[in-house]
């Protein structure tokens, strides 16, 4: 039993002490430490000896000097397994959650393993402490799958998050975009527009497109790769009208009007739709939290009176 408690105790120190290098992760990062020696030297102040490479590798973060070369080294050595479908989903959720951290498969299949591991630590930790080997293998297991399931948990709510962010965005992007248009505004000039008046979801996915077109890439066909990874089907269905007024020559400033006429009347019908769900979700608080209340002030007195002995 004393070789178990060293163990989880063993255990426990070392993710206290990775959770507290992460705590300990300075907020500079290298581009504000470059800048900042940039400046001393800029401005005729001479540091009294040249950084060395050891104390310019010590002084980047943490996270920069262990994690992040760790979880690639262990995302590229999984990555070989992996097949190249999983890869190319995963790649596909990662791009709708708006690229988190800058994260490649390889790297979140690393961080789900390091997750896991973790998880089965603290739940091992866990179930020693509550005594017991039954509770240590229970808490190993609910630890090691919690950890493991955790991320892509996590990965769904950021794109989820984000469908919605553009959803959101959508009309009034549509309003500025019919505006610039009408005033004499090319579609791409009306774009940039756009990214500049709004910094969102959808002003990143237009920025990207401009991006692209201005490396040489067929607008066309980077919308349309716009409008299918989005996930978003009002946003695919404007891209498309976009694409059917380019091919037929018709006029986009009537497009664009009646798409944002549209996006409008299709934002009311939400909102009417969770107005009318609102009576149905406030049920269950009501049934779970008043009701009972009610009849402890209602029926209480009567019980008391039923349960007090006779004389």
């Amino acid at each position: 039993m004393s070789i178990t408690l060293l163990l989880a105790i063993v255990v426990g120190l070392g993710v206290l002490m990775i959770f507290y290098g992460l705590a300990r992760t300075p907020s500079t990062n290298t581009a504000e430490m470059v800048q900042q020696r940039l400046q001393v030297y800029g401005s005729g102040g001479v540091p009294d000896k040249p950084l060395s490479l050891d104390e310019v590798e010590l002084s980047r973060p943490f996270s920069e000097r262990f994690l992040r070369p760790a979880i690639e080294r262990l995302g590229n050595i999984m990555s070989r397994s992996t097949p190249e479908k999983a890869r190319q989903d995963l790649d596909n959720r990662l791009e709708l959650a708006g690229r988190p951290a800058n994260l490649t498969p390889a790297d979140f299949g690393a961080i789900r393993i390091v997750g896991a591991a973790i998880g089965a630590a603290l739940g091992l930790l866990l179930g020693l402490l509550l005594g017991g080997p039954l509770n240590a293998v229970i808490g190993l297991a609910v630890g090691t799958i919690l950890g493991y399931y955790a991320p892509p948990l996590w990965l769904k709510q950021k794109v989820d998050a984000r469908r919605a962010a553009i959803q959101k965005g959508l009309p009034d992007a549509m309003d500025l975009l019919v505006i610039a248009v009408d005033a004499g505004l090319g579609f791409d000039a009306a774009l940039a527009r756009v990214t500049d008046k709004y910094k969102n979801a959808l002003s990143d996915m237009f920025a990207k497109v401009l991006r692209e077109v201005s490396l040489g890439r067929a607008r066309l066909e980077a919308m349309d790769e716009m409008g299918r990874s989005s996930g978003v089907d009002d946003l695919h269905n404007f891209i498309q009208a976009i694409i059917q007024s380019e091919q037929f020559g018709t006029g986009i400033g009537k497009i664009l009007r009646i798409q944002a006429d549209e996006m409008r009347r299709k934002r009311r019908q939400r909102a009417q739709e969770k107005a009318a769900q609102a009576t149905l979700k406030m049920m269950l608080p009501m049934v779970g939290c008043i009701f009972p209340v009610l009849w402890i002030v209602l029926l209480g007195p009567a019980a008391l009176i039923l349960l007090k002995p006779r004389s």
